[in-house]
Order: structure tokens, then C-alpha cells, then sequence
């Protein structure tokens, strides 16, 4: 009786830990989870935005439950920050490894610029005034490097093949991970004046 005791709480206990885990890492989730985690919108720490339909859920769960307190502190600038009055330029979050720069330009013709990716940073891209097409596509759609990887910048310039363009507005913001082949900043329809909200989260 003592045995079947102690086997009966050891299978609790192991169970109870493959229970946590799959609670804390989400690489062991089913993609349904990720997908009701990601629709639950608690990882948005209140913040209203919507976020695009092209976000790598399973990337972004992974991330988040590794670093949450990064993500939480991104998502508090978003939220929080007047952004409609500050001025462009760099804002430290979290010094190199959380800040956010804003920036005005006109948007531009799709064949005046290449798609880029970066390797340290995952960039959170949100259009505060304006509007803008954005160049989405995946690193196997990668075609030929037109400027190699600039560690100082955190960048290289590609073009690719097979994209997807959206359209980003005040009202939706977008996530890039590294993975993530992006060409920002073009014109819909006409040239027109952007503010734009750039959030750089390192990855590790």
C-alpha cells in the first residue's frame, strides 16, 4: 500500500510538472493554444491596438514567455506614450536593449526600396499619423543580398520573391522578427506624410 502511495505521488507530481511546463513554454504548445493565447490579447498589457494578421504567433508566445518583462515594457510605451507629440528621435526604454525611435518621411515608390532583416532585433513598427504598404515576406522567399549585414546597424538589404504587401495604418501595428524579410515605408496609391513608430526589442 506504501508503494502504490508513493508511485501515486510521484505520477502526480509529474504530471503537475509537464502541466507547468507546457503553461511557461509554449514551444510545446498545440498551434490551437497559440492561437487562443494570441486572440486573448493578454500579452497587449491593455493596450487597444490591433495587431496584424502576419504575426508569427508561435514566435511571438516563444519570445514573449522568455522575456516577458521586455515585452510588457514595449507594450507600456505603445500604450502609455502620447505618441502623437513627441518629437522624432530616440526614446531609451531599457537603454540598448529596449527603445523606440520615431520618424517623419514621405512614403515612397516599392521599386526605390529593398526588403531588409536584422539578426539582434525584433522590431515593433506602428504608423502613429498616415499610412503605409508594407513588403512582407518569408527568408525562403530571399532572392539576392544587395548590401550584406551591417552589425553596427543591425541590418542587411535584400530583394525576394513571392511578397505580401499590407496596408499599415493608426490603427494596427506590426511585429518583425528576425526571420522576418520587411520593406516598410511604401506609398499607397501616392506619395504621402508618415509618422512612424519603431519599437526595437533584442532578442536575447
Amino acid at each position: 500500500m506504501r508503494k502504490i502511495s508513493i508511485l501515486f505521488m510521484l505520477l502526480i507530481s509529474i504530471i503537475g510538472f509537464n502541466g507547468c511546463k507546457s503553461t511557461s513554454d509554449p514551444s510545446g504548445w498545440s498551434g490551437k493554444k497559440v492561437d487562443k493565447w494570441f486572440s486573448s490579447g493578454e500579452w497587449l498589457g491593455g493596450c487597444t491596438l490591433i495587431p496584424d494578421s502576419s504575426i508569427n504567433r508561435r514566435e511571438l508566445a516563444e519570445s514573449y514567455f522568455g522575456n516577458s518583462e521586455r515585452w510588457k515594457e514595449a507594450f507600456r510605451f505603445l500604450s502609455e506614450k502620447d505618441l502623437a507629440h513627441l518629437e522624432p528621435g530616440r526614446y531609451d526604454i531599457d537603454g540598448d536593449n529596449l527603445y523606440a525611435t520615431i520618424s517623419n518621411y514621405m512614403t515612397k515608390e516599392p521599386d526605390s526600396a529593398y526588403f531588409e532583416a536584422h539578426r539582434r532585433y525584433i522590431d515593433i513598427q506602428y504608423v502613429i499619423s498616415g499610412k503605409e504598404i508594407i513588403g512582407i515576406a518569408k527568408p525562403d522567399a530571399a532572392k539576392d543580398v544587395i548590401k550584406p549585414y551591417d552589425a553596427t546597424r543591425d541590418i542587411e538589404f535584400l530583394t525576394v520573391e513571392n511578397a505580401l504587401y499590407k496596408l499599415a495604418t493608426p490603427h494596427d501595428f506590426f511585429i518583425f522578427f528576425p526571420d522576418d524579410l520587411h520593406k516598410p515605408g511604401l506609398k499607397d496609391s501616392i506619395s504621402s506624410p508618415v509618422t512612424k513608430l519603431v519599437i526595437k526589442l533584442r532578442k536575447d
